[in-house]
């Protein structure tokens, strides 16, 4: 059984990119389309948010100082005590048409991101791996990258593009998070209902995936069976994160709902915490190189 709360209150337009940092027993997330991360210190509940000069998607935690921001134009290093933004490696920036979205660090610290049209076209978008300092495209022709994480050993990696919506897992170099070998279908959901959207695995090699326009945070054993279903009280969801032993939060959104429709869900857009039986699984610092 679980029990699911409201966590923030906050309505994301788009909330996204959730992560959790132990060191600062911090949760940050981002309202893409707002244009702003916002954090939960989880012992004390202070809450506080950062306005972007950009759309920005998800990060990965550099040193106690300092964050990687992925936005519309690149990866920026973040100066947590000034709030500074300085491009690191710059990312489609040349193309206004596209923006970033999911994104996860590998056990290696490498960390996969991607790319995707502001408009959501099909095609426009790419898979990407940043590590030591460079940044390599690792597919392209993508409409909506999702689902983005890591066995605990490194070996395997998981995706989507929520367009096609199946569940793709890859082999993996356990060192460098680099693919070593072809996607192969890991979850196929046959036409149920919602999007395959962003994703967590677990210190048992679960894969915990949040169902867009179904309302659900769905579980996968490594074998690729689903385990369990757990509704979450607003209907537009987008990705999970550890924040504790047993503890989950997930992110939601309101964007392309009618008044009428918001109206039917006032919860959209506000970031839930899942309490169950699981043992969490935290990303690890970047691999960054000074530029």
């Amino acid at each position: 059984m679980a029990d699911v709360s409201v966590l923030s209150e906050i309505a994301c337009k788009l909330g996204e990119g959730p992560v959790y940092d132990p060191a600062r027993e911090t949760l940050f997330w981002f309202d893409v389309l707002g244009c702003r991360r916002h954090a939960l210190h989880m012992p004390s509940g202070k809450a506080s948010a950062l306005d972007l000069p950009e759309m920005a998607s998800a990060m990965a935690v550099i040193d106690a100082g300092r964050d990687l921001i992925l936005t519309e134009t690149g990866l920026h290093v973040l100066d947590n005590a000034t709030g500074r933004l300085t491009l690191h490696v710059a990312v489609e920036a040349d193309n206004p048409a596209t923006r970033s979205n999911d994104g996860r660090v590998h056990p290696s610290g490498a960390f996969w991101f991607g790319t995707m049209g502001k408009k959501a076209e099909d095609g426009a978008g790419a898979w990407y791996r940043y590590f030591r300092g460079t940044v390599e495209k690792l597919w392209d022709n993508v409409a909506i990258p999702n689902a983005t994480c890591f066995s605990s050993d490194g070996a395997t990696a998981y995706f989507t593009d929520t367009r096609v919506n199946k569940l793709m897992k890859v082999a993996c170099d356990p060192k460098t998070g680099a693919p070593a070998g072809e996607p192969k279908v890991f979850f196929d959901p046959l036409g149920r209902k919602g999007g395959l959207d962003g994703a967590v695995t677990d210190a048992d090699g679960n894969l915990w995936n949040a169902r867009y326009s179904a309302g659900a945070l769905d579980c996968y054993a490594p074998d690729g069976k689903q385990m369990l279903t757990i509704n979450i009280p607003a209907r537009q969801t987008t990705c999970p994160a550890f924040v504790g032993d047993g503890l989950i939060a997930v992110t939601s959104a309101w964007q392309d709902m009618t008044d009428a429709e918001r109206a039917d869900d006032p919860h959209a857009g506000k970031t839930f915490l899942v309490r169950t039986v699981v043992k969490p699984k935290y990303d690890p610092p970047v691999a960054f190189a000074e530029g």
